[in-house]
């Protein structure tokens, strides 16, 4: 079994060109169960267990959730308000993309010199890095969607909404990173979003970093200088708790939370209610 991102829960009379993206993803071989009595139940394939030589880590590739019959009654308390123009997460497809293979980072760890340009990616499934945990979660509880594309396209599409959810949105344009950040009611879900500016070519369907993230200078952090960047709290990945700090336009989270949001009521009723 797996999970796969619909467009039941899009408003298409709203915006036609909705892009599409394609997640229908699984792993192969034996399912294990990763958690015992969590709020959504949690599983990996064991094709997808992966030992990462940098970090002499051990850990899945990818995590699949399924809803418990027996939370059902949770599960309408988190879910977002059905008005239209509510609430919308902004999926991070442009972030996606950059930490797919020949993207930016087979140019930061040294394996690539030319690999400031990458393909625009609509067939991968998202990655811990691009908020695959939140993503899932978010559209099983009925959450609705854009994707960089549609915001960086029109940026204006954002004022229709009174409520934005920002994930892992690393890697964003200069016109979405003006659109999210005059927006007057933002969560921003994970630390280290809005990092680095990036430009796109929708005739070859690919982005090109600009600036950030020490480029073209090592010294460049934050490629929009941004104020409120918390790029350093993304390595804290919330098992001592969390919580959430105001900012100009909304609150950010602390920590990076995609080991617990398929398991924490009170966070994801902090985002609906927010």
């Amino acid at each position: 079994m797996y999970f796969l991102i619909t467009d039941a829960a899009y408003d298409y009379e709203d915006n036609p060109t909705h892009t599409s993206i394609n997640l229908d993803h699984k792993g192969e071989g034996q399912i294990i169960t990763l958690a015992g009595d969590t709020l959504f139940k949690a599983f990996s394939y064991e094709s997808e267990f992966e030992f990462t030589t940098e970090d002499e880590i051990s850990r899945f590739k990818h995590m699949y959730f399924e809803p418990r019959s027996e939370n059902s009654k949770i599960y309408t308390e988190l879910k977002p308000e059905t008005r239209l123009h509510q609430v919308i997460v902004v999926i991070p497809i442009f972030t996606l993309s950059a930490y797919a293979e020949s993207g930016f980072y087979d140019y930061y760890n040294g394996k690539c010199d030319s690999c400031l340009e990458a393909k625009i990616r609509f067939d991968l499934p998202p990655t811990f890095e691009s908020s695959d945990n939140s993503i899932k979660i978010l559209r099983l509880l009925d959450y609705p969607y854009l994707t960089d594309i549609e915001v960086d396209k029109n940026p204006s599409i954002l004022e229709k909404y009174d409520k934005i959810i920002l994930l892992h949105n690393e890697y964003v344009t200069k016109v979405e990173f003006d659109a999210i950040t005059s927006h007057s009611k933002v969560i921003y879900l994970h630390p280290n979003a809005l990092y680095a500016e990036v430009n796109v070519n929708y005739e070859n369907n690919t982005i090109s970093l600009k600036r950030g993230h020490g480029y073209p200078q090592s010294n460049i952090k934050n490629g929009f200088e941004w104020k409120f960047d918390n790029s350093d709290l993304e390595y804290n990945n919330c098992q001592n708790g969390w919580s959430f700090y105001e900012i100009d336009n909304g609150i950010m989270l602390n920590c990076y939370p995609e080991n617990i949001i398929f398991n924490d009521y009170v966070l994801l009723k902090r985002i609906k209610d927010y």
